[in-house]
């Protein structure tokens, strides 16, 4: 099939582009690399350099799908300035979506997340519970997923969004750069390279069992395959919500013993107060997945982090 990827230059995009080519798909990656890295595409893809809103230019009646990645996806920076939020992440969309219909996509796959859940009641999160975003990041996402349904219905749209939780791992060359990066395994890493002093811990006294935070983390190649497995069975007309998850979760303590497990290095961590507004679990429920799509979690913290890791010392060797 001929598939176009839009934000195929970044981190996700990038993993799920080298596995629908290795899965024997023709693949072009649309990305404006405002975010992503022209060298994180993968080989064999075509690239355009452009804005999401231009994908009408790209989109012929040959392609038969689209995979949705292009966004920005900073909580805070969404709260600060969310102009830029609702104009890549809503209008962008738009633009796509009618790019879809004028030139016959059927199908699209999503890249949403967990974000759109706010705080929620209770934990395992299950695609049911209340969608109730804390954040215009979370909020153009619901948005996103509102269009989706409504294509669906009226136009016969295939549609599948995907709500991650914490993503994180490596494939090979592909890996996490992000800056400002904000996320726990590629900080912590950085500690156990020689690049930060110390990690932190944000709150230790909440009501877990050792009193830091749980999260869910997700290994990208996990992650990656359940694009593909989602665009296999993504049907006109129908639009589906996943969540994509271990159903468990790892608490911080735990993922920064993983890492001095892999690294071998002590990885110095200051312990400090909970940050406002971070509940203390964050699990996704995964059964709907399981069900439906047929996917289950594969990799372990364990091996999350040294994917990671391998790719970190493979980058900075190459500096």
């Amino acid at each position: 099939m001929k598939i176009l990827v839009t934000g195929g230059a970044g981190y996700i995009g990038s993993v799920v582009t080298a596995l629908l080519l290795q899965a024997g798909h023709t693949v072009t990656v649309l990305d404006d690399l405002s975010t992503g890295h022209r060298d994180a595409v993968p080989q064999g893809a075509s690239f355009v350099a452009a804005d999401v809103t231009e994908a009408g230019d790209v989109l012929d009646p040959s392609y038969g799908a689209v995979l949705h990645f292009a966004a920005k996806s900073l909580v805070s920076e969404s709260t600060r300035d969310p102009g830029p939020y609702w104009r890549t992440n809503v209008a962008g969309t738009l633009a796509l979506l009618e790019a879809t219909r004028r030139h016959g996509t059927e199908r699209m796959v999503f890249s949403s997340t967990a974000a759109v859940y706010g705080e929620p009641a209770s934990t395992p999160i299950a695609e049911t519970d209340p969608a109730l975003p804390t954040n215009p990041y979370g909020a153009s996402k619901l948005a996103t997923d509102r269009m989706l349904e409504s294509w669906s219905q009226a136009y016969g749209l295939g549609a599948v969004s995907l709500r991650y939780f914490n993503v994180a791992g490596a494939r090979g060359p592909l890996g996490e750069r992000h800056d400002p990066e904000t996320h726990l395994v590629p900080n912590l890493l950085r500690v156990a390279a020689g690049s930060a002093e110390n990690a932190q811990i944000h709150g230790t006294d909440y009501p877990t069992p050792d009193g830091s935070a749980v999260r869910d983390y997700l290994h990208v190649v996990d992650l990656a395959e359940a694009h593909l497995r989602a665009l296999d069975r993504v049907a006109p007309g129908r639009f589906r919500v996943y969540n994509l998850g271990t159903g468990s979760g790892y608490s911080v303590r735990e993922v920064l013993g993983a890492v001095r497990r892999v690294t071998g290095q002590p990885v110095p961590a200051v312990e400090g107060p909970r940050r406002p507004g971070d509940p203390a679990v964050l699990v996704a429920g995964n059964e709907r997945a399981q069900r439906e799509l047929g996917w289950e979690v594969r990799r372990t913290i364990d091996e999350i982090v040294a994917d990671a890791w391998s790719f970190t010392r493979e980058r900075s060797a190459h500096r």
